[in-house]
């Protein structure tokens, strides 16, 4: 590994503020915030105007989706995205290089990473250690206001990356791809509550679970790829199969969509509507869980 390039989806902190401080990457350079937070007890966008990696922009998770959908932070059509992301000054050239504030060092990054990823852009990374090690390391952070002129994003949707509702039923009795739950093992078993309201805890028949949590160092870093292979196969997970990772509402499945890119597997899909879609619309011999149990 260099220290400009960790692999094609992780750049370093040192890569990065070296870039910024010689300019050498502008303008195709677009640095972005994805912090959000929920349930909210954290205000993303508030914290991004009080500080900010210099130059960056905000990109709001809540915003870029589809409103019409009654789940949680579904995919926006292509249109949308093209016009949201072109607003923020990008284009089929920039490199994009995606952080944010969570004290675990990655949480929502990954989503938007996948998401550009999704919709044909693959000039795309994440910040290895998020803002958490950049204000570690004592790098600037500003309140200024980055003003950017709006570009043209043509996005195509690369549906492979995609699994929906009728994709996840049918895998129930076909079993055409392996399914990982990546949320904590209480959710995931019943015995621990959903974040928010009106969402019992519980998981998809056949799914198998390995919290997004075990990719990440303690210094809130993405853990080597030997480490991150072993995770796989002590679960049983063969990246030679094809792969599908859901969670709540595919935000942290995007962790390992990335880990396994890292290693090569590129194919990952991630069910987009996840736990909170399929605790509305599934039969309910295809909830899974103990927590009738517990709130007894």
């Amino acid at each position: 590994m260099t220290q400009q390039l960790l692999s094609r989806a992780l750049v370093s902190i040192n890569w990065l503020a070296g870039a910024l401080k010689n300019h050498q990457s502008a303008p195709s350079l677009r640095v972005l915030d994805a912090s959000f937070y929920f349930p909210p007890i954290r205000d993303g966008r508030k914290e991004f105007a009080e500080q900010h990696i210099p130059g960056a922009l905000y990109f709001d998770i809540d915003e870029c989706k589809d409103k019409e959908s009654p789940y949680e932070v579904m995919l926006p059509s292509e249109s949308s995205f093209a016009k949201y992301v072109g607003n923020l000054g990008i284009n089929n050239n920039s490199h994009v290089v995606i952080y944010d504030a969570d004290h675990l060092g990655m949480y929502y990054a990954p989503r938007v990473w996948w998401m550009f990823r999704v919709f044909g852009h693959h000039k795309v990374s994440i910040l290895n250690g998020g803002l958490r090690n950049w204000l570690k390391q004592g790098l600037p952070v500003t309140s200024e206001e980055t003003k950017v002129k709006p570009e043209t994003f043509h996005a195509v949707l690369n549906s492979s990356l995609v699994k929906n509702f009728e994709d996840i039923e049918k895998n129930i009795s076909s079993c055409q791809f392996q399914l990982v739950d990546s949320r904590s093992e209480g959710r995931y078993t019943g015995t621990e509550p959903e974040p928010g309201e009106g969402v019992d805890p519980g998981h998809i028949p056949n799914s198998l679970n390995l919290p997004f949590t075990r990719f990440l160092t303690e210094e809130g870093y993405q853990k080597s790829p030997d480490e991150i292979l072993h995770l796989f196969k002590d679960k049983g997970i063969d990246l030679n199969k094809p792969l599908t990772i859901t969670c709540r509402r595919g935000v942290t499945a995007c962790q390992l969509a990335l880990a396994s890119f890292i290693l090569g597997k590129e194919d990952t899909a991630v069910y987009d509507g996840s736990w909170f879609e399929w605790f509305y619309r599934a039969k309910p011999e295809n909830k899974i869980s103990q927590w009738s149990s517990q709130k007894s």
